[in-house]
């Protein structure tokens, strides 16, 4: 059981992205502006590659040069002239690769690289299965013998020098005089030559800090960054407006020195300006995948108004100051002012990166959410496609509620994302003590309300949400966002906003809180009995959710172990939706309020402690967590894989690219994605990728017990 969730079936469910009448509606300038971000965000996603495994480039260079050399289709017909099945096309492949046209024209290119990445690929040897660090899982943030005490005092150290970890990598080295040796390399353009002299210049060289040795470089990821910049220059000329013709200077300046100040000054130009026509944002974003939980992921995404559903969001805003007054946590942990967000629905025609979510609340960067705000997007097309649900594939739920969760859950999930995004992270303030000793808070009349004393522990200066609260932040953050869009729509006045009355609102209230405690007892796939961890941070929210609604008691949520109709393991998950107000509520209200005090003061034992028990999976009755995990993952459906459209530069014309909703038309979309430039590519990558290898034994070298 333990290997099923690590195998996908080979009729995964395939969907595509729809924006045709949203692209169509663009202006000739706003269609060009559009095709240089998306073009800037698709070469930038390449890093992704070198941010996830040593093997990762490898595999993307190998597919790359297979479907170059022939489509999906003239290589199934190939393999199956060669003698496989049908069957074998999909299982059967080395013999597929090493029998293609790319194989017969580059042989010894394409068996150099499929012999590179063969065993990396399949290996369920357990440091391999998942992302962490040393012998808990594989990361390429850090080199191989990295631990997690080295990316703690690597996170002492970039705070101590007021750099930001998000666009950054550490590598472990050669210990000099008997003390451990680390590199900083910070993503960018340039590398280590003289340059102009820039914010970025000072703090490139050698530092001794706490006994070990420190060194600051730069130019990782230095030609996927160029590709980026370029675009983005071109971008500029289409610019609707001065805000985003200094926002993509700042990125630019960016991505060029490795400068996060940079980027933070673009986030707030980006930030002012409110309501574009085509919307963007890229950069080290998310620190989801970081098993530290401070290095960004690179993404970019492009995406074009929906004005109907924007609407909607528009009055929520309008009404956000007022709800925030409804949230459980006394005025002083609320931010002195509300900063109006922006708040739009949009459909997605370009997003680079590991996934695409549902919706976005950005800048991540704590002190501009404090003091300049922040935006909100609902991204409509990918919601439908999260929406798309086949009754007979709908488990763990009682038979009569299958019909109506159908029904309500794409209305309930707006409204979910909606308040997630505006109210969820939107809320809620920091106590942060300045670099000159100055509090952001009233130390004499604050009074903690879970405690009743005067206010104790806070961030200094250089300290972040990120970096204090570490492996726990992004998903702390993700349960607190989650619980309040939970608690805010029992709300009437938010229902109403959707267009959600009577009998109709008191089925999205019961579909939402129903999806959330199902989704708690889906997370358990995510859950790593062998490391103790968690793998998803949305996943594991979602279980401490299920977890404190289970807590509350009264037969409000119960989980239940059964047998299927099939004979084999099954489970029910029950809520009863007349106890939703008068149990679930309170229950939520007194955790919310927890999670937020412990985050306002930066109390990051009393935050880990709280989480880490309610996030813990055990076997203890009722529930059997862990026996429930091999009925989730016994019954677990797959993933959908989305497929994206390109755009192409005809003359001056920008030409939308579409593709069938298949396995084939999502490879074709990988392929005519760098039509021009595929195989430098290729190229650039495997070269990337062979210069740190050192950085990553192979599992064959490494002793087993491996830190």
């Amino acid at each position: 059981m333990a290997d099923a969730q690590y195998i996908l079936p080979n009729d995964i469910g395939v969907f595509s992205l729809d924006c045709r009448e949203a692209f169509r509606l663009l202006s000739p300038t706003e269609r060009l502006y559009a095709h240089h971000l998306s073009r800037a965000a698709w070469y930038g996603g390449l890093a992704v590659l070198l941010q996830t495994s040593p093997e990762a480039p490898y595999i993307y260079a190998l597919l790359s040069r297979l479907f170059r050399a022939q489509d999906p289709d003239q290589l199934r017909q190939h393999a199956l002239a060669e003698g496989l099945t049908e069957e074998e096309c999909q299982e059967k492949l080395e013999r597929v690769i090493l029998g293609s046209e790319a194989a017969q024209q580059h042989p010894e290119e394409v068996r150099s690289l499929w012999q590179t990445c063969r065993e990396l690929m399949f290996s369920l040897e357990p440091r391999l299965r998942h992302l962490g660090l040393g012998k808990e899982g594989i990361t390429t943030y850090f080199s191989g013998d990295c631990t997690m005490e080295d990316a703690k005092l690597a996170q002492d150290f970039l705070d101590s020098q007021n750099l930001s970890a998000y666009n950054t990598r550490l590598f472990k080295g050669v210990p000099q005089d008997g003390k451990p040796c680390y590199e900083v390399r910070l993503a960018s353009v340039l590398g280590m030559e003289p340059a102009l002299h820039s914010e970025m210049t000072s703090k490139l060289k050698s530092y001794e800090f706490q006994g070990s040795h420190f060194q600051v470089t730069r130019g990782d990821y230095a030609p996927i960054l160029q590709k980026v910049v370029e675009h983005l220059e071109k971008a500029k000329a289409y610019a609707a407006n001065s805000q985003q013709e200094q926002m993509l200077a700042q990125y630019i300046e960016s991505f060029t020195q490795g400068s996060i100040e940079a980027h933070k000054r673009g986030s707030r130009f980006w930030i002012q300006d409110k309501g574009p026509i085509v919307e963007s944002y890229i950069g080290f974003i998310e620190s989801y995948r970081d098993p530290f939980g401070s290095r960004g992921e690179f993404e970019g995404f492009v995406a074009m108004v929906n004005k109907a559903m924007s609407a909607k969001f528009e009055c929520l805003v309008a009404s956000a100051e007022q709800l925030l007054k409804e949230l459980p946590w006394p005025p002083t942990f609320e931010k002195d002012k509300f900063l109006t967000p922006d708040f739009t629905s949009l459909d997605v025609l370009t997003f680079s990166g590991s996934g695409i979510p549902a919706g976005i609340n950005i800048p991540n960067y704590d002190d501009l959410r404090q003091t300049d705000g922040f935006k909100n997007v609902s991204l409509g097309n990918v919601l439908a496609v999260a929406y798309a649900t086949q009754r007979e594939k709908l488990t763990f739920l009682e038979e009569e509620d299958k019909d109506l969760f159908i029904r309500w859950k794409g209305p309930s999930f707006d409204v979910q994302v909606g308040l997630h995004e505006l109210l969820g992270h939107g809320s809620g303030k920091l106590f942060v003590q300045d670099e000159k000793g100055a509090f952001n808070f009233d130390q004499e009349t604050v009074i903690n309300p879970e405690t009743g004393e005067q206010i104790q522990s806070w961030y200094r200066s250089g300290e972040t949400w990120d970096s204090k609260f570490s492996t726990i932040a992004s998903s702390y953050e993700e349960c607190r966002a989650e619980s309040v869009g939970l608690y805010l729509c029992l709300n009437p006045q938010v229902l109403e906003i959707f267009g959600f009355e009577g009998a109709d609102a008191e089925d999205v209230i019961y579909v939402n809180w129903l999806n959330m405690v199902r989704a708690g007892l889906l997370a358990l796939e995510f859950y790593t009995p062998e490391a103790s961890s968690w793998r998803q941070a949305h996943m594991q929210a979602r279980f401490v959710i299920l977890r404190v609604l289970l807590e509350a008691g009264e037969g409000l949520v119960t989980v239940t172990p059964t047998t299927g109709a099939d004979g084999r393991p099954d489970a029910r998950v029950r809520l009863d939706r007349n106890k939703i107000r008068p149990v679930g509520k309170p229950a939520l209200e007194r955790f919310l309020r927890k999670l937020q005090v412990l985050k306002s003061t930066g109390d990051v034992a009393g935050g880990r402690a709280l989480y880490e028990r309610y996030a813990a999976v055990t076997d203890a009755s009722p529930e059997c967590f862990l026996t429930l995990r091999d009925t989730v993952l016994l019954r677990k459906e797959s993933r959908k894989l989305i497929v994206q459209p390109n755009t192409r530069l005809e003359g001056s014309e920008v030409q939308l690219l579409e593709y069938e909703a298949s396995a084939a038309g999502l490879i074709r979309s990988f392929s005519e994605r760098f039509p021009e430039d595929g195989p430098e590519l290729e190229e650039v990558l495997t070269q990337l990728a062979t210069a740190d290898a050192r950085f990553w034994k192979s599992p064959s070298e490494a002793p087993s017990d491996q830190a």
